[in-house]
């Protein structure tokens, strides 16, 4: 299903959101925003398809086919918010490279947030941006 800015999930992805525990809901909340935002403003994504893979909220570029999924899950231990990419992408080492004083980093496909902490929006915009564009920028290069 395509969604666009400020339009509810689809119920399976509304049920996954709601069993989410109550601290990390409002920070994978806010990434879905921030996911759709970023798409909006960045040239070449289109609109995006809003599924549940792996049983997690996923952010798909169906239409344009310009970057990778994005799936939003609580982390493995369940303290973090977590962003997960393909690990056969480079975008975890790109972002460690930009951002590694910023942000934390689990492996080759996770991008983790503390939901105690202040929400990096402008850092995490530019990664989302990175994802949404990964097939476009490699096939550039």
């Amino acid at each position: 299903m395509t969604t666009t800015i400020g339009v509810s999930p689809p119920e399976p992805v509304r049920e996954k959101f709601s069993s989410y525990a109550p601290a990390l809901r409002p920070v994978l909340l806010r990434l879905r925003d921030l996911i759709f935002a970023t798409a909006a403003e960045t040239q070449g994504v289109g609109p995006l398809t809003e599924t549940l893979k792996w049983g997690e909220p996923s952010y798909l570029t169906e239409s344009s086919r310009s970057g990778t999924t994005l799936r939003l899950a609580p982390s493995k231990d369940g303290e973090g918010a977590s962003l997960f990419v393909n690990c056969r992408t480079t975008l975890v080492d790109e972002w460690r490279t930009r951002y590694g004083d910023e942000l934390t980093f689990i492996g080759t496909r996770e991008l983790r947030l503390d939901p105690a902490s202040p929400f990096p929006e402008e850092i995490l915009r530019q990664c989302i941006g990175m994802a949404l564009t990964y097939h476009l920028r490699k096939s550039a290069s």
